[in-house]
């Protein structure tokens, strides 16, 4: 059936049919699309109508386009989460229906940057503990984990698998995090982290920088948290406010 038009534009209806095409199975996750000359055929648009509607959808992380072999239907995101609600990966993960585990990369004591001073509101000769960790679903790698904290917080007997540091800090330390100051943004390739997380070359990593507070508004928990784009994606509610 061919593109009909309305009040929009042409592009944006486009993207609505591949859109209802994928969700309907005509294209399957991860399945190449057809060539744009069949695809613009098959949609009675042309070549350059076409690739802006690709360019949306690309934009919005629905397919993926790998230069010289083609364009893909991308993977649906598998643990959506709106990031006004402050949940650790874990429960993330069992909340998908998953069962999540740890994979211990490293741990080390270092003395407090000015940075973290700021952060931390702590003496410069205050030593820090920085975990490094891949977060698994399914023993599949889906988050790369840098969490900072300061050291005398943890107990000695703190287990460097310990899949919630959340669950850890209530239970053994009574320290309750009870809000965070978050940041997230998109990336591209990560020399590092995206083979550490087995990404194909353009798979995006989205972001989530933290900074966590207990019920006494001190700061005890700085995250640096790598998710796949593909496997996680996350929604803000916005109010409108009334002057």
């Amino acid at each position: 059936m061919l593109i009909k038009s309305d009040t929009r534009h042409l592009y944006l209806q486009v993207v609505d049919r591949l859109k209802k095409d994928i969700e309907k199975g005509i294209y399957k996750e991860k399945e190449k699309f057809p060539s744009e000359f069949e695809l613009a055929k098959t949609l009675g648009v042309s070549r350059a109508t076409l690739r802006e509607a690709l360019r949306t959808l690309e934009e919005e992380n629905v397919i993926v386009r790998r230069h010289g072999v083609g364009t893909f239907v991308n993977s649906k995101p598998l643990f959506n989460s709106g990031i006004e609600q402050l949940n650790s990966v874990t429960n993330m993960i069992k909340q998908a229906g998953m069962n999540p585990g740890t994979i211990f990369l490293s741990s080390n004591t270092m003395f407090a940057t000015e940075e973290d001073t700021t952060r931390f509101s702590t003496l410069q000769e205050e030593e820090l503990l920085v975990i490094e960790r891949v977060r698994t679903a399914n023993g599949e790698p889906v988050v790369y984990c840098i969490d900072k904290l300061p050291q005398n917080i943890l107990p000695d007997r703190f287990s460097y698998d310990q899949e919630s540091i959340f669950q850890f800090l209530e239970s053994d330390s009574q320290r309750h995090i009870t809000y965070a100051v978050a940041q997230i943004e998109p990336i591209g390739y990560h020399e590092k982290v995206s083979p550490i997380l087995q990404c194909e070359p353009e798979i995006a990593l989205l972001v989530l920088k933290q900074m966590h507070y207990d019920e006494r508004d001190e700061p005890i928990l700085y995250s640096v948290n790598y998710f796949r784009s593909d496997k996680f994606s996350f929604q803000v509610l916005r109010k409108r406010i009334y002057s």
